[in-house]
């Protein structure tokens, strides 16, 4: 059995359980007076659960070739842009600046391409920043569970997959090129990573592809299964809005911030435990508004493209035509490689810490090791 088959239950018989009729009726439209009451229960559970922390990290994105077509995304294989796939040694100095930022969470970031994101390259990066970086994620195309359990054993510890779509008609429109036009292996992606041994999973929807209702029902529905089947791991969910990016994709649903405040919400209340995470695609103005409510865990100081930190693999830009490498007729000089879409909060992760602090919060920068394990105290003078 696999999650698939709860999806289509979903879909074809209308199928709930009691819980998923509980959340069902917390994302119905409400006055503002019940949203208000749901948001006080909400930052009131979560500091029951999470006290008043905020757990901070920062994607590093290693790569943005990619073989799919993908309509909303900015890495989409027939967008013109600024290609660069970084080297390790690359990867490195990316990683130990943000290590000089503080941050020990570090998620890795690539399109989907086997010529130049292969898995010896992806255990290459993660075992080249591991002993500074003690929590490393990999947000990259989905593998078979041997694969994922090698990235394990070469220091990951979480796995971030988003479905971006649970609609099975409007996945196939967005997803025209590529293997990720495969609905249901997409979908049983975070079983595999449970099976391969990631502590940590994440998962999702882009919001602005289908009705966010019907996305944050399946989401929530998709949460509910993984608890169950996967209890060893544990998991995350975000919520994240489509921003601007190569391509110029309209969202065709739309989802108010009340509405977003709704569903971060809701999920709290019937995910007691579950992390709610917020990335710099928000406003600075909404996300000092969220972080109260229910969130536990953000972004700061974010940078979509590789090299964005610290301007490494600039001499190495190209485009990508049919799956081979173009050369630029000339470099530009004032350019990195293009990004996977738009940042809104721009800000610093010191000046985020301090804002933290002055809400209330403690900062977070590393809550993992794996010296708790009993395994070899990787990261431990960090």
């Amino acid at each position: 059995m696999s999650f698939v088959e709860t999806l289509n239950r979903i879909d074809r018989d209308g199928w709930r359980s009691p819980l998923l009729r509980r959340f069902e009726r917390l994302i119905e439209p409400a006055t503002p007076a019940a949203l208000e009451a749901l948001a006080a229960q909400s930052a009131a559970i979560t500091r029951r659960h999470f006290g008043r922390t905020m757990r901070l990290f920062a994607p590093l994105y290693l790569s943005n070739e990619c073989v799919n077509n993908c309509a909303y995304c900015g890495f989409s294989r027939d967008n013109p842009i600024l290609r660069v796939t970084l080297s390790v040694d690359q990867v490195v100095r990316e990683a130990r600046h943000l290590a000089d930022q503080g941050f020990r969470h570090i998620l890795l970031v690539a399109g989907e391409h086997p010529k130049f994101v292969s898995e010896g390259y992806l255990e290459a990066c993660i075992e080249a920043i591991r002993d500074f970086i003690p929590t490393v994620a990999i947000e990259v195309g989905p593998m078979e569970m041997p694969e994922y359990a090698r990235m394990v054993q070469a220091g990951a510890e979480g796995l971030v997959v988003y479905q971006e779509t649970y609609h099975r008609e409007a996945y196939g429109e967005y997803h025209t090129a590529g293997p990720k036009r495969d609905f249901d292996w997409r979908l049983e992606c975070p079983e595999r990573g449970v099976a391969g041994g990631f502590r940590r999973i994440g998962i999702g929807a882009l919001v602005g592809l289908a009705d966010w209702r019907f996305e944050a029902l399946r989401l929530a529905a998709h949460l509910e299964y993984l608890y169950r089947h996967g209890w060893k791991a544990t998991y995350t969910v975000s919520l994240p809005r489509l921003r601007p990016a190569a391509g110029c994709f309209q969202p065709r649903h739309s989802m108010t911030d009340a509405e977003f405040v709704q569903l971060i919400c809701a999920l709290r209340v019937i995910f007691p435990q579950v992390g709610i995470v917020l990335s710099t695609r928000e406003s600075p103005a909404l996300r000092d508004a969220l972080f109260p409510l229910g969130i536990t865990s953000i972004s700061a100081g974010s940078h979509t493209e590789p090299g964005g930190y610290t301007g490494e693999g600039r001499d190495d830009l190209h485009l990508t035509v049919r799956g081979r490498r173009v050369e630029l007729d000339e470099k530009p000089e004032d350019r990195g490689a293009t990004g996977q879409f738009a940042i809104a909060d721009e800000r610093s992760p010191a000046a985020i810490a301090d804002l933290l602090c002055r809400q209330g919060f403690d900062p977070v920068w590393k809550d993992w090791d794996p010296a708790l394990l009993g395994a070899d105290p990787v990261g431990a003078s960090a």
